[in-house]
C-alpha cells in the first residue's frame, strides 16, 4: 500500500503479466534496487501476485495492474523514474509515458537513449541488460527471493505440479501418473499440485498413480503456501510454469519440461540444479493452443524418471 509518510521519490516498474513472468524479473528489480537505492521501488503488476511480490526484496510496493487496459492510478505521486519491464511500445510505452516521469528506463524507441530489443535472448538477460544501460548493477543469477514464514503443507516432498494455464503446457496424465507412482514406489514422498480449478487433473494422476487422497495439493495451497511448499520441496517436476520459476527462485532441484516455449529464453539458471526436456526440433510454439506442443509430448515418462532419480540422488534434503 502507498506509505503518505515515505519522502522517498517513486520508480515504477511495470510488469503486469502472470506468476513465471514476475520471476523471471527478479534480477532486474534487484538490479533496480542497488541503482536507484533512495528511491521507493513501486511494482505495477496483477494483483493477485501480491503473496509473491510480497517476497521480493527489491520491491516496496504493488500497484495493481489489469494488464494494458487501464491508466495505472498512482494515487496523485509523481513518478521520478518509469521503468518498461513488460514490453516495448506502443501500448505499454504510452501507459508510461501518460505518467511524465522525469526518467524514462525502456527499450528503443520508447527511450532513444534505451538499448536496441533483441529477438531470443533469455528473458532474465533481457531485462538485466536494460537496467544496466542505466548503471543499475543486476546479475542474472540474482533469482532469489524470500521463503514465506509459514510452515509448508509438506516438508521434503517431490512436487509434481500438473498444472498449466494452457493447454500446450499441458503434459498428459497417464504420464504424470506413471512418473509418480515410479517415485512413490521407490521410497518418496509425492504431492500433486496444480490451480485450484485443474483439482480433477490433479486427482486423475493421483488416482492413476496409486497415490492417497492426501498427496493431491491442488486447490488447497494460495500462493503463500504454494511458495512455501516448493521452498521445502526435495524436487519438483513440472512443465514450463511458475513452478518451475519458483523452483529457481529456491535454488530446489527442478525437471522442466518445455513445449511451445524454448527453454533458451526462459529455461531455469544453472543453480538449483535442473533438467530441462523437450525436443526442440518438434517444437510448434503456439503458447496458447489447447493441446499439447509437439516439443512436450516427445518427452517420455521415462527420461523424466531417470532425470528426477538423478537429482533425488544428488540433490539432498531442503535446507
Amino acid at each position: 500500500m502507498p506509505d503518505p509518510g515515505d519522502p522517498r521519490d517513486v520508480l515504477l516498474a511495470l510488469r503486469a503479466l502472470k506468476l513465471g513472468d514476475l520471476l523471471v524479473a527478479v534480477p532486474a528489480l534487484r538490479g533496480l534496487r542497488r541503482g536507484f537505492p533512495d528511491h521507493r521501488i513501486v511494482l505495477a503488476t496483477s494483483a493477485w501476485l501480491r503473496p509473491i511480490v510480497d517476497l521480493v526484496p527489491a520491491v516496496d510496493e504493488l500497484l495493481p495492474a489489469q494488464g494494458l487496459d487501464a491508466p495505472l492510478d498512482v494515487g496523485g505521486r509523481a513518478v521520478d523514474v518509469a521503468v518498461n519491464l513488460h514490453g516495448r511500445g506502443p501500448e505499454s510505452g504510452d501507459l508510461l509515458d501518460r505518467l511524465e516521469p522525469r526518467l524514462l528506463v525502456a527499450h528503443r524507441p520508447d527511450a532513444p537513449d534505451g538499448p536496441e530489443w533483441v529477438d531470443g535472448i533469455h528473458e532474465r538477460t533481457r531485462w538485466v541488460r536494460l537496467v544496466r544501460a542505466w548503471g543499475a548493477p543486476a546479475a542474472e543469477t540474482d533469482v532469489a527471493i524470500t521463503r514465506p514464514s509459514i510452515a509448508p503443507a509438506a516438508d521434503g516432498a517431490v512436487v509434481v505440479h500438473v498444472g498449466a494455464f494452457y493447454g500446450a503446457r499441458r503434459w498428459p496424465v497417464d504420464r504424470f501418473a506413471r512418473v509418480a507412482r515410479t517415485l512413490s514406489e521407490r521410497g518418496h514422498d509425492i504431492v500433486v499440485t496444480a490451480g485450484g480449478e485443474e483439482r480433477p487433473r490433479a486427482e486423475a494422476v493421483a488416482e492413476a498413480a496409486g497415490l492417497p487422497e492426501d498427496s493431491v495439493l491442488a486447490g488447497r495451497l494460495d500462493l503463500t503456501g504454494f511458495a512455501a511448499l516448493i521452498a521445502a520441496s526435495r524436487l519438483v517436476i513440472t512443465a514450463d510454469t511458475g513452478a518451475a520459476h519458483l523452483a529457481s527462485a529456491y535454488r530446489r532441484p527442478s525437471v522442466v519440461l518445455f513445449g511451445p516455449a524454448p527453454p533458451e529464453e526462459w529455461g531455469p539458471p544453472p543453480a538449483g540444479p535442473h533438467i530441462v526436456l523437450t525436443e526442440a526440433a518438434l517444437r510448434r510454439g503456439d503458447v496458447f493452443a489447447d493441446d499439447p506442443d509437439p516439443a512436450l509430448l516427445a518427452v517420455g515418462a521415462r527420461a523424466v524418471i531417470a532425470a528426477g532419480e538423478e537429482l533425488l540422488a544428488g540433490g539432498g534434503p531442503a535446507r
